[in-house]
């Protein structure tokens, strides 16, 4: 079952037409990829300290089915697809709450770097461990 995040919609996500600008949503993806990270007991600000390493974004897909509007509200999703040495897949997904209905949907790869020269590497076991729980 995917891990869910609730977004509401404020007058700084829209455009002129009033809607959510497109971008926005992979900011709220972000917000829910960093809360499942964190709920896993995975935090960002301590990784580079203790490991060396940091994650980043390698590639982005998004495919928008509808507009969200201001006020609404939203059920933002992150689920782990694949993992790799270097790298892992999250798909994810904003629903309009309550109805459930899709508006946008993802896939986010994640690669893991190290810090002070940001050249891949492999991501460390306990932390592949961690997200596959």
């Amino acid at each position: 079952m995917p891990f869910a995040f609730p977004v509401r919609v404020y007058w700084e996500d829209t455009d002129a037409g009033g809607i959510v600008f497109y971008a926005n949503y992979l900011k709220f993806f972000e917000r829910a990829r960093t809360e499942w990270l964190r709920s896993l007991g995975v935090h960002q600000s301590e990784l580079r300290e203790r490991t060396g390493g940091m994650f980043v974004v390698a590639e982005t897909s998004v495919r928008y089915l509808q507009p969200a509007r201001l006020d609404d509200e939203l059920s933002v999703t992150a689920q782990l697809e694949e993992t790799g040495r270097a790298t892992f897949t999250i798909s994810q997904q904003a629903l309009l709450q309550p109805a459930g209905t899709l508006l946008a949907e993802g896939t986010i790869r994640i690669g893991w770097v190290d810090a002070a020269t940001l050249r891949p590497a492999r991501i460390p076991a306990m932390i592949l461990e961690q997200l596959k729980r």
